[in-house]
């Protein structure tokens, strides 16, 4: 049986698939799995895509725009060279600063916000899955402050990080919450999403 680091380093299928179709990372068929299954993508649509280098989402996302649209991403490191395109918005920066948060506020409100964002991994799973944890409650809060009525979230989140309180958290501000898990994903990863489907509207007293 192979080991965990020598299935990492050799290319799967999703890895040789996105090489061949241009995309920086496997990573982009979890995001066109999950739009197949819960219709993410809309006419116009303002999608703001939250640790996104090195721009695989980013790159589908723009490939997909139906109509006039757009897309702001937003990374601490720089986008691939090929990730361009006229209705592209890329912010470089710490996406928990002031100054970042303003700046994307100036581009919505959006009708999607997606994060596949993961931590700088240690080995171990508990302090992995830590870090994850708070990288889930700031993508909730750029989800929560800038998606309009409506708008559809997804967020990378590790298994065993705290997905149940979440989605209570995210039934408040969705019709529908709930987790998901790609076929893309790797076999072995213990990595899974949530998905936040028709934010509600704010009330008066929010």
């Amino acid at each position: 049986m192979p080991s965990k680091q020598n299935s990492y380093s050799k290319p799967d299928f999703w890895s040789q698939k996105a090489f061949k179709e241009g995309y920086p990372a496997r990573s982009v068929y979890k995001l066109q799995e999950m739009d197949a299954k819960f219709s993410f993508l809309k006419k116009n649509l303002k999608a703001l895509d939250l640790g996104s280098a090195p721009g695989s989402w980013t790159t589908w996302l723009l490939r997909n725009l139906q109509g006039g649209g757009k897309v702001v991403s937003v990374d601490l490191n720089p986008l691939a060279k090929n990730v361009t395109g006229a209705d592209l918005v890329f912010l470089q920066g710490d996406l928990l600063s002031a100054e970042i948060r303003a700046q994307v506020k100036e581009h919505g409100p959006f009708d999607l916000v997606v994060c596949d964002a993961a931590p700088l991994t240690t080995g171990n799973r508990t302090v992995d899955t830590a870090r994850s944890k708070s990288l889930v409650e700031m993508a909730i809060w750029y989800a929560q402050d800038m998606l309009r009525a409506g708008g559809n979230f997804c967020v990378k989140i590790f298994q065993n990080g705290d997905q149940q309180n979440f989605l209570r958290q995210m039934r408040e501000i969705f019709s529908t919450a709930k987790g998901f898990k790609p076929q893309a994903c790797r076999q072995e990863s213990f990595e899974t999403y949530l998905v936040g489907l028709s934010k509600k509207e704010k009330t008066e007293s929010e």
